[in-house]
Parts: structure tokens; C-alpha cells; sequence
């Protein structure tokens, strides 16, 4: 099975390692290393804004930011790091065959010609941007994003961050979706979530945690797609919500519930 991945360069995780496990069990081609200008910040800004206002962004989003950093960003990086030594430990380096491609945008001509040229079989995209059609519709089995947030109550962003605030534990978890022409809509193979305690775990730490507590069971799954095995899940008549960024008085709601999962 031959894999590319689509990643951020500032998230060494995931670039350094969720590749070494990728590549572990499929024949990992190539590297598509995102290194974003200022535009998408904010164009991302705008976004949002249009969505909930400017005073909700400037009053509630902005805070949380502020909070998170002070409060919270170095539990994550701890996190972070030990998960990272800990695939380092637990995988072979990757080979030195793998394609490395940097780029401002995944949506480039550079990239489509990138992806053409080594024909994967699967593409998995772990990126901010929502992807183009002539670009994931390239890999033969598709393009897969593994979404934070149970689809399709929580789709587009933050989705365990608002599980958590609207109090459904049971939909804190992660969506395995292959990428189609709408904001997390395609088809869903899979959903995977953990043990979490948000009294004590940041909304960061459970973001990352509902995919690489459940990478083995996601290797397995992707060998069933790839092997024309795996049907997809009838999410059909379900409430469907678009969410944005974190707002600092719901994460306050958040701490004060300090809801759990099993």
C-alpha cells in the first residue's frame, strides 16, 4: 500500500512522528510539509470572524488563546514530546526513499504534480486546509483526514473542544473520513475516542489523544479500505453542526464540569 502524507511543518509530531508509523506498515512515497505565510492566518481570522462576530472573536476566542498559552501549552508540549520519543522508540526511522515536497499551500501545482507522480494508493491528509478535488481525488483508495470530532455533530474544527462544552462526552472522539467536495462530509469508516478525564487532561492532549491512543486499530482499518473491505457507516438522518475555535468561557464550563469517558 503506497501512502503520502500531507502534514504542517511546525507540528513536529505529526511530521516527525505519525510518519515513522505510517511508514512502518505502508510504503510511504512521499511527504507533502506545509509551511504556511501570514495570508492563511488570516484568512482563517476572517473566517471565523464572519461566523461568530467580532466581539465574540476579540472577548472569548482571543482570551482562550491567551489562557491556553499561559495555562496549558506547556502540559501540552510535554505530551507532545514524550509521544513523540515514544514512536521514535516504537518505529524504524523512515526510509531515505521518501519524497520530501515543501510548500505554501497543499492545493499547488507543485503538489498535484507531486502526488501525480507517485501514484499512491492513499493519501492521508493531516492539515488545517481543505483540500481540492484535483488533488485528493488522485490516490486510487482516496484521501483520508483523521478528524477530531464525531461526524457529522462535530465536523470543520475543535470538535472534541465542543463535544465537551455542549456536555456529550460520548461524542468526544475521532473520525476517520475520506475527504469529498464538503467540510468533513465524505464517507465515514470509523470512529475512535479513549479513556479522557478533562478535569485533568488539556482540550489539546485530548485532541491528540483520540488518534494516537487508536493508531493500531487505525492501521488495520486502512488495510481494510485498502483491500476493498471496509464499508462505510450510514450517518444518514444525523444532526450535522459546523464549529469554529475555542471560546475561553466554554473551556471554564469545560474545567468546571471535568466530564470523563468509561
Amino acid at each position: 500500500m503506497k501512502t503520502v502524507l500531507i502534514c504542517h511543518s511546525d507540528s513536529e509530531l505529526t511530521r516527525y512522528g505519525f510518519s515513522r508509523w505510517l511508514a512502518s506498515f505502508s510504503d510511504l512515497a512521499g511527504i507533502v510539509e506545509i509551511r504556511e505565510d501570514g495570508s492563511r492566518a488570516k484568512q482563517r481570522i476572517r473566517a471565523e470572524v464572519g461566523r461568530i462576530g467580532w466581539l465574540r472573536f476579540v472577548f472569548d476566542v482571543l482570551p482562550y488563546r491567551v489562557y491556553s498559552r499561559i495555562v496549558d501549552s506547556k502540559k501540552d508540549r510535554v505530551w507532545e514530546q514524550n509521544q513523540l520519543e515514544k514512536l521514535n522508540r516504537d518505529f524504524p526511522q523512515m526510509p531515505e526513499s521518501v519524497k520530501v515536497l515543501v510548500t505554501s499551500s497543499p492545493n499547488s501545482d507543485e503538489v498535484k504534480e507531486f502526488i501525480g507522480a507517485l501514484a499512491p494508493d492513499m493519501t492521508i491528509a493531516r492539515c488545517k486546509t481543505l483540500i481540492k478535488k484535483d488533488i485528493y481525488s488522485i490516490p486510487g483508495d482516496g484521501t483520508f483526514v483523521l478528524h477530531p470530532g464525531i461526524c457529522p455533530e462535530y465536523r470543520n474544527a475543535h470538535g472534541c473542544f465542543w463535544a465537551l462544552a455542549n456536555g456529550e462526552p460520548d461524542k468526544v472522539g475521532m473520525t476517520l473520513l475520506k475527504i469529498d467536495d464538503g467540510v468533513d462530509t465524505g464517507p465515514t469508516y470509523g470512529y475512535y475516542s479513549y479513556n479522557f478525564d478533562a478535569a485533568k487532561e488539556t482540550p489539546g492532549i485530548i485532541h491528540n489523544r483520540v488518534v494516537y491512543d487508536n493508531l493500531d486499530a487505525l492501521r488495520n482499518k486502512f488495510y481494510e479500505i485498502h483491500e476493498k473491505k471496509a464499508v462505510p457507516l450510514d450517518t444518514s438522518g444525523r444532526k450535522s453542526g459546523v464549529w469554529g475555535q475555542p471560546w475561553l468561557s466554554k473551556y471554564l464550563k469545560i474545567r468546571k464540569q471535568g466530564l470523563k469517558n468509561g
